[in-house]
């Protein structure tokens, strides 16, 4: 069971991967004060089609403002893995238990091949497993 923010509680079956066939692709960005379209805010949350998406399965360095000098770093790096990995080719996006959160972002898991973006993320130490938490990047948060 996973318990959110909002104190919802919901089954492990709202996790289950759905085989998704990788139709989608643009070229995108880093996002910057003009019009998003297609563009990387951060590591964990990207504009693709003027829909603004977060990966819901991962949660990456905050960018708006670091709380340190190694979260600022590390937030860089995620952001430039993100924006390498949505360019390297097409892929799928899902939905989870939610289909947003509460700042109106499409709540998403991005895909290719069957694996999830976020979890290359996880795997190269970019990203933590989205627990319903924000957990802190600095030494001795």
């Amino acid at each position: 069971m996973y318990l959110d923010r909002s104190g919802h509680l919901y089954s492990a079956a709202a996790f289950v991967k759905r085989p998704a066939k990788d139709a989608l692709s643009a070229s995108f960005v880093l996002c910057g004060d003009s019009h998003r379209t297609n563009c990387v805010v951060d590591g964990d949350t990207f504009w693709f089609e003027g829909q603004k998406i977060r990966i819901g399965d991962i949660d990456t360095p905050e960018l708006s403002p670091p709380r340190c000098e190694a979260e600022r770093v590390k937030g860089e790096a995620a952001k430039s893995r993100l924006l390498a990995l949505l360019n390297a080719g097409k892929f799928s996006l899902s939905a989870g238990f939610r289909d947003e959160d509460k700042y109106g972002r499409k709540l998403r898991t991005v895909s290719r091949a069957g694996n999830s973006l976020g979890d290359v993320l996880i795997k190269e130490g970019l990203a933590r497993p989205w627990d319903g938490a924000r957990h802190g990047w600095c030494e001795g948060h």
